[in-house]
């Protein structure tokens, strides 16, 4: 290849080079590592992927040095095309070096990660007083989070900070994926089966996550929140807003998705202006079983969810029914 063409080449690529990687560099940890953990499994997680990282970044770049180290030293200096270059034979010792020193180093892998399973994989011991048990559905399109005393939440999970808090997660519907990446691995919710994990937040703060595993339309909307706060905190929540905040949280959460966040419609027909949402039979009959394109998105809900529902549609959402049209 020419000179003169090699170089326009490569200026024609510095371009698409930084826009691929600007990305990249925009991310959290230059988006090259996991973010930062709040949970000890997530450290033991995080530890693993740091391991192996380094060995494959250390492969990368002894593989890229000998390769240019290679090109440079047996190119054609000025050698016709079709004239061969000078034949290579096989090198014995650097053929056992190359297929031992992968075995090893996936021994140190498989070693290190058998070593840091349990740490991620088990439930520290704690009581009942330092361990909140939480039941996570995964719905489409929506998480809902139940509580021991009864309460339910949808999208957040209210937890106090420095407490195990560990999770049964299923799924009524279609496979989900639970991931809070800050405090714990990837866990599936799939129907007909139940899954376990566990996290521990180690300090107050909002931990934010999203389902892994495509759910079927607004899948990308399917977000969650980890709200850790203090213990005292968290039993103000449970005491309040879990109750009085329900209705908002269950439109927003669920509703909006399809409808618009003011009931004006969307991927699903306008609530603004249809008197069934005030009716507590119909609005009851539609969410649980389901109607056209819309699935049964409260089959599991409680008398108390429902009613929550019904009132914050009446008197946030509710415009009064359309006018005919003449």
């Amino acid at each position: 290849m020419p000179v003169r063409v090699a170089r326009k080449l490569v200026l024609m690529l510095m371009p698409v080079v930084a826009l691929a990687t600007a990305g990249v560099a925009a991310a959290a940890n230059g988006g090259f590592t996991p973010p930062t953990p709040h949970s000890p499994n997530t450290r033991h997680i995080n530890s693993a992927y740091y391991l192996i990282f380094g060995f494959t970044a250390a492969i990368f770049l002894i593989v890229q040095t000998v390769l240019i180290v290679f090109i440079w030293k047996y190119r054609s200096r000025g050698r016709p095309r079709e004239v061969e270059g000078a034949q290579v034979h096989g090198h014995t010792r650097l053929e056992l070096i190359w297929t031992a020193l992968p075995a090893i180093l996936l021994c140190i892998i498989g070693i290190f990660v058998f070593w840091q399973l349990p740490k991620i994989a088990d439930v520290p011991a704690a009581n009942a007083s330092d361990r909140l048990n939480v039941k996570v559905v995964g719905h489409q399109y929506y998480w809902e989070f139940q509580y021991p005393n009864g309460a339910r939440s949808i999208g957040d999970l209210h937890v106090p900070a420095g407490k195990v808090v560990y999770l049964t997660i299923t799924s009524p519907d279609v496979p989900h994926s639970w991931w809070i990446p800050q405090l714990e691995g990837k866990t599936d919710a799939i129907p007909g089966k139940t899954n376990h994990n566990w996290f521990k937040a180690d300090r107050v703060g909002t931990y934010l996550g999203q389902c892994a595993e495509f759910c079927g339309v607004y899948h990308e909307a399917m977000s969650a929140r980890v709200i850790a706060t203090s213990e005292a905190d968290y039993q103000s929540w449970l005491a309040g807003a879990a109750t009085t905040d329900l209705g908002r949280a269950e439109f927003q959460g669920v509703c909006a998705t399809c409808h618009g966040m003011k009931g004006q419609g969307g991927y699903g027909p306008a609530l603004d202006t249809n008197p069934i949402v005030i009716q507590p039979g119909g609005l009851e009959a539609i969410v649980r079983n389901g109607f056209g394109r819309m699935p049964p998105v409260a089959n599991d809900w409680t008398k108390q969810q429902i009613d929550a529902l019904l009132a914050y549609l009446k008197q946030n959402v509710y415009k009064g029914a359309a006018p005919s049209g003449g």
